[in-house]
């Protein structure tokens, strides 16, 4: 099971808001297929700004910048019950956007990779060595493709 739940704390998202669902409709429809099927998944999906990711990025990561997103994932083993994952993932407005720029990439565009990306972390992939990276970049790509968005590491 899947649940997400929308939440926005920035002047800069409200807009952007019905787009971002529809977005995220479509990725949950492509990815969801490697999620464990014996998990349910519980998403607080936050958009913000710089300061509060930043904030989080402190106290949390203890990383003083901010970035476009930051993950959290608690996970709950019951046995009357499936594992349950809690997610909050927390958008940074200002940071997508400047990256979106920098990488000559569409803003929701880039916002799909960076959602992509999120979720491949939640369900197990990492880049933390070159091995790991590729495997996450090549997920990432294929994902991007099936949703007709072109592969943003050629830019």
């Amino acid at each position: 099971m899947i649940n997400s739940e929308f939440f926005c704390n920035s002047n800069n998202w409200p807009g952007r808001l019905n787009k971002i669902k529809q977005i995220h409709n479509k990725v949950i429809k492509k990815i969801k297929i490697y999620f464990n099927k014996k998990e349910s998944y519980y998403f607080n999906f936050i958009y913000t700004n710089n300061y509060e990711v930043k904030k989080l990025s402190n106290k949390y990561k203890n990383k003083k910048k901010s970035t476009d997103v930051l993950t959290f994932v608690s996970q709950m083993n019951n046995k009357k019950f499936s594992k349950m994952k809690f997610c909050d993932i927390f958008f940074s407005f200002d940071t997508l956007k400047k990256d979106a720029i920098k990488n000559k990439s569409d803003f929701y565009d880039h916002y799909t990779h960076i959602l992509i990306h999120s979720l491949l972390h939640i369900i197990g992939f990492s880049h933390a060595n070159l091995s790991n990276f590729k495997k996450m970049k090549k997920m990432e790509i294929k994902i991007l493709n099936s949703l007709g968005i072109q592969n943003p590491y050629l830019k």
